[in-house]
């Protein structure tokens, strides 16, 4: 009797079993696994013990207040301004890089002649690298007063949408011009994990597709985006994870505010992460608790954002070959 695959599959994960070699890799990653989750189960506990004190001792909503005052008698604490600055500037971050990003890596991958796409691709890397003190203090010397035209230009043309309206005269350090700071920073993080991605396309259903005629720009619609799909999700996730957590940069831009307002041309606003860098070795007991419990509704946004992104990419598997 001829012995089937399934047989076979059996025969080689024993033997792999058997070598100590495999035993040791195999112990090391699911003691890597388990360790990876301790860590995170410890760091979910301490904020939200020290969250707990914080709440327990606010005379007002935790989460509704519109002011931060943990040195009062008795204290206040709101994280209602800084979940909306942080969410709203990272979604128009997101709204301007993701498109570009995709476009860079597109050009660098299927576009560009490969004497201008390593260069491309060289430069993009080294954004990367550069600190985001760096991107602060150029966001504070030259975006800030060349952003004053854009805003009275939007203003114009566009205050009757109310969120382009500017009601109050000032610089332009508001949840915008933090947006499109933040864009610049995490438009190398998505361009080069889109770029690889599209570079493990299969070459076979690019070549089919023109062969049978197909545009260059239908190639791409047709083969390279659906295979794609996944890894631009995961590349957009962790360019709205350090949107997210950003902190010296939005420090040094964002003129900050306890007031939610529309107005996203008005000066203003703040950011969790911006808010806990700037308020932290000021802060006493209770305001150091407070700055904690307001980082754990970062912590638990980011999870909660890298937890769709999971669900979604499951439910693409079927256009990744590498999920396959």
């Amino acid at each position: 009797m001829a012995t089937t695959t399934p047989d076979i599959q059996r025969s080689r994960s024993a033997k792999s079993a058997s070598r100590p070699g495999d035993r040791v890799f195999s112990g090391l990653s699911r003691g890597s696994g388990i360790t990876l989750l301790v860590i995170m189960a410890a760091i979910a506990g301490f904020l939200t013990y020290r969250a707990v004190l914080a709440i327990s001792k606010d005379s007002t909503n935790f989460f509704t207040t519109f002011e931060w005052n943990p040195a009062g008698s008795p204290p206040v604490f709101g994280i209602a301004v800084l979940a909306f600055g942080t969410v709203v500037s990272s979604i128009i971050a997101m709204a301007i890089a993701v498109p570009v990003a995709i476009g860079i890596a597109l050009f660098i991958s299927h576009y560009a002649p490969r004497r201008l796409a390593k260069p491309l691709a060289y430069v993009v890397d080294l954004l990367a690298a550069v600190p985001s003190i760096i991107y602060g203090l150029w966001g504070a010397i030259f975006l800030v007063p060349y952003l004053d035209g854009l805003n009275k230009w939007l203003n114009e043309y566009f205050g009757w949408t109310y969120i382009f309206d500017k009601a109050n005269d000032g610089p332009a350090r508001n949840l915008f011009t933090v947006g499109i700071l933040l864009a610049i920073m995490i438009l190398p993080i998505i361009t080069n994990v889109s770029r690889e991605v599209f570079l493990q396309a299969p070459k076979m259903h690019e070549e089919a597709a023109l062969a049978l005629g197909a545009t260059r720009w239908e190639v791409i619609r047709m083969s390279v985006l659906p295979f794609g799909r996944s890894g631009i999700i995961s590349a957009s996730m962790l360019g709205l994870g350090r949107a997210l957590g950003e902190t010296m940069a939005v420090a040094v831009v964002l003129s900050p505010s306890f007031l939610i307002s529309g107005h996203l041309l008005d000066p203003g606003g703040g950011t969790f992460a911006q808010n806990i860098a700037a308020k932290f070795n000021e802060a006493n007991e209770f305001g150091r608790d407070a700055l904690i419990a307001s980082g754990l509704v970062l912590f638990a946004i980011t999870l909660l954002v890298n937890g769709a992104a999971r669900w979604i990419i499951g439910r693409r598997k079927e256009y990744s070959g590498a999920a396959a």
